[in-house]
């Protein structure tokens, strides 16, 4: 190995592990009873914004959505919970403001404030130029909203459309990976997207060849938790609509939750490499939990549903009962009445998407196989319940599970 080959490597190892950091909060927390549960969740918080930086000038300021995702956070009191479409930036400086102006905050209709000593968080394919021409208008970038079709992952920055980690327990930094540059041609017989009409590929191979899988990006982030190291699984795979005939984000979508499978399925794995170059899967006895806002429903709305079903029967998933709420069930009754119908269980829904889509489930925490759910639950009160104050922060709700030996 050339010492520029060891420079380069040690470089993208820095990279990798930039946003793992210890946050600077009053005192760790207490080791966890033995009777206790460990509280797992993802939350899509739709904290984002179209301009650079604009997510920490909101934060800056008084941000309403901001106090009502917070509120959502003391009231469930994850223990360890990842944040989807919460915007990056290198510093740091938006998960700092939101700590520390939010969190620790008591919030109307929330709880007692709420610390995370540690995170994670790491640079994501949204926003990214790719130098390409993705979108095939025949032009590479562009002005206005067009700018974000020719990125990595469609945004119109960098960063937008970010995931963040909040843990009270240590992650193992060292030991962080994730796929962010992984290429979509890469995986065996990856969904490469046709168009109907030529019945060719819809990318030039230029393209297919460099085109990376995930819209954002993959992370294995392990926690040292008082049940043994838990691998977070974190991801926010494309949604599987805004493209054509050729259903690209459809066939992205599909792989980008294949990932996962891949991922925990014995088996060498050549393909599978990270971004520091380390290729393969889980190891077979690893606990995990696989979580984030996936795009896909089992039954209904768009998306290619065997993705998901083959995820959610995979043999190292743990089969319960899935979490549901009050308020999806009343919701999807409205809805029901101007034709809008669900094939999937109204109770499951973890979001609202109007009135032209209605509830879809969309949102998971999914435990590998070994561990035992105690309780599990999703955050959408009904609409006459007190705590419906803080629920509509985002169009997504938070999904739990209580996790023991």
């Amino acid at each position: 190995m050339t010492l520029r080959t060891t420079v380069s490597i040690a470089l993208l190892a820095l990279v990798a592990c930039a946003g793992c950091v210890r946050v600077n909060v009053h005192g760790d927390p207490a080791a966890m009873a033995p009777d206790a549960a460990l509280r797992v969740a993802t939350y899509n918080t739709s904290l984002y914004s179209d301009d650079d930086g604009g997510l920490i000038r909101r934060l800056q300021g008084d941000d309403p959505g901001a106090r009502k995702i917070a509120a959502v956070l003391q009231r469930v009191r994850p223990d360890l919970v990842l944040l989807n479409e919460f915007d990056y930036d290198d510093a740091g400086r938006a998960a700092d403001l939101f700590q520390r102006r939010y969190l620790e905050v008591a919030q109307a209709g929330g709880g007692e404030a709420l610390r995370y000593p540690y995170r994670y968080l790491a640079p994501v394919n949204t926003g990214v130029p790719s130098g390409l021409d993705l979108d095939g208008n025949g032009e590479t970038g562009g002005s206005g909203r067009e700018r974000g079709n020719d990125a990595w992952g469609y945004g119109l920055h960098p960063g937008q459309y970010g995931m963040l980690v909040l843990s009270r327990y240590p992650i193992d930094t060292a030991a962080v990976r994730t796929f962010q540059r992984l290429k979509w041609s890469a995986m065996p017989d990856a969904l490469r997207p046709v168009d109907p009409a030529s019945g060719g590929s819809h990318y030039p191979d230029a393209v297919w060849q460099r085109l990376r899988l995930s819209s954002k990006s993959h992370w294995d982030v392990p926690v040292r938790t008082p049940l043994g190291t838990l691998h977070f699984l974190a991801s926010h795979p494309t949604p599987p609509v805004f493209d054509g005939p050729e259903d690209r984000n459809g066939a992205r979508n599909a792989d980008e939750i294949r990932l996962w499978r891949e991922y925990v399925s014995p088996g060498d794995k050549p393909w599978l490499c990270d971004d520091r170059g380390r290729c393969g899967g889980l190891a077979v006895e690893a606990k995990f939990v696989i979580a984030g806002d996936l795009n896909n429903d089992p039954a209904d709305g768009d998306g290619r549903h065997e993705a998901i079903v083959e995820l959610l029967e995979h043999p190292r998933v743990l089969r319960y009962a899935t979490p549901r709420s009050v308020g999806a069930v009343d919701l999807a009754a409205t809805y029901a009445q101007s034709g809008i119908s669900r094939r999937g269980s109204p109770a499951h829904a973890t979001g609202d998407f109007g009135p032209k889509v209605g509830t879809l489930r969309l949102d998971y925490v999914l435990p590998s196989a070994g561990l035992v759910v105690r309780d599990s639950g999703v955050f959408w009160p009904a609409a006459g319940d007190a705590d419906a104050t803080i629920a509509d922060g985002s169009d997504h709700h938070l999904v739990w599970v209580d996790l023991t030996r």
